[in-house]
């Protein structure tokens, strides 16, 4: 059994890119037992492959009809299963969600694609950037001159993974109240859509221009924004409020008079020039001392190196050193049921026989897979 609020649930994944392995990540951090089902000749075995970590791997020949009814059979006894490949895929390899919901219907079935499993984009590839393209979002982050992509934590990760792993546990819920599973279908477009509510919010309400950079939380504003320090190095401002604006003028010595206008979007990019200067003149380590932990809303922009030093990610463990691999922590946090790193990222069919047994094969049966040529790992 795992460790974690999700002890006791159990979860088939079906390997791929992504996505799908950050949501099995997730679910697996939080204790679920997550069976990963890896094709033959796809090797993943490095301490390096975070979003991998934790679960456990069945190597399958995937044309191989007694792998398919092994696929089957684990349905069977699980909970939910989850798959990111394109729409129509796993039907014609026999493991659509109607023949797994006919052998099992408490299951709950999870889709992850990038644009969803209809609809004109349906069967086109893409990558994040294009998922989030057609949503708003990309056009409305990056700078004056044009959009640019922030990582792929809108699309893939945030509306992907996280979206799937919320629609599966609320499928979970829903089946063992009603008996009944379902599908879910994720995409990633519609996610980034869903997460930019606030901001449909603000265009509605009048308050939001297209124009990048002209926003009070796209850089426009200059309470807003990164500023440059005497060393190179970037620090965060974000004294919205006037309490915290305030604060920030008695931080950084300013007594000019223009910056009483806060919200005149007229004046921001004459202010933030001004500020800009006076930033320019400290290096990151003495703005830290000066405003770092205060309520001007600060922070030092760090890198991947320095990020896990920080004194305040120290204090709460948010990364942690595995085998020599600095990573995340699993999160959020359970006072009664704290999640774990279950384990390092599997080899394919690493736990062919443990795991087959766990989920209720007998020896017999797992042999004759192995016979078959079934097994792959």
């Amino acid at each position: 059994m795992g460790q974690g609020p999700l002890s006791g649930l159990k979860v088939v994944e079906f390997a791929g890119i992504g996505p799908g392995p950050f949501c099995g990540m997730l679910l697996s951090d939080l204790g679920a037992d997550v069976v990963r089902i890896d094709r033959k000749g796809q090797g993943r075995a490095s301490p390096a492959d975070i979003t991998s970590r934790g679960r456990r791997s069945v190597g399958l020949d995937l044309k191989n009809p007694a792998a398919i009814e092994t696929c089957l059979k684990l349905m069977e006894g699980a909970d939910a299963v989850f798959e990111g490949f394109r729409p129509g895929v796993m039907e014609r390899l026999g493991l659509g969600p109607d023949v797994a919901l006919a052998r099992n219907p408490k299951l709950v079935y999870g889709r992850m694609t990038g644009w969803g499993q209809f609809g004109p984009y349906a069967n086109a590839a893409g990558h994040d950037m294009n998922y989030i393209a057609i949503t708003g979002a990309l056009h409305a982050i990056g700078t004056g001159d044009k959009p640019v992509p922030p990582l792929n934590l809108v699309g893939d990760f945030g509306g992907g993974a996280l979206y799937l792993a919320f629609g599966l546990l609320a499928g979970v819920i829903n089946a063992r109240e009603t008996g009944k599973g379902q599908v879910i279908d994720c995409a990633m477009s519609d996610g980034a859509a869903s997460l930019m509510a606030m901001f449909y919010g603000f265009k509605a309400g009048g308050i939001w221009k297209e124009q990048r950079r002209s926003n009070l939380l796209d850089g426009g504003a200059h309470f807003y924004d990164t500023y440059q320090c005497s060393d190179g190095k970037w620090v965060s401002i974000g004294s919205i409020e006037p309490q915290f604006y305030a604060l920030l003028l008695e931080k950084t010595g300013i007594n000019d008079p223009d910056f009483s206008a806060q919200m005149d979007r007229g004046r921001w990019d004459s202010l933030r020039e001004k500020l800009a200067h006076v930033i320019a003149q400290k290096t990151q380590d003495e703005w830290t001392q000066i405003m770092g932990a205060t309520d001007v809303c600060f922070a030092p922009v760090l890198d991947l190196d320095e990020a896990p030093k920080h004194p305040h990610n120290a204090a709460r463990q948010t990364f942690l050193d595995v085998e020599g691999v600095i990573q995340p922590a699993p999160a959020p946090r359970f006072s009664a049921t704290p999640g774990a790193i279950q384990g390092p990222p599997p080899a394919i069919g690493a736990h062919d026989r443990q795991a087959l047994g766990d989920w209720g094969f007998s020896t017999a049966e797992i042999d004759a897979l192995q016979s078959a040529g079934a097994l792959a790992g």
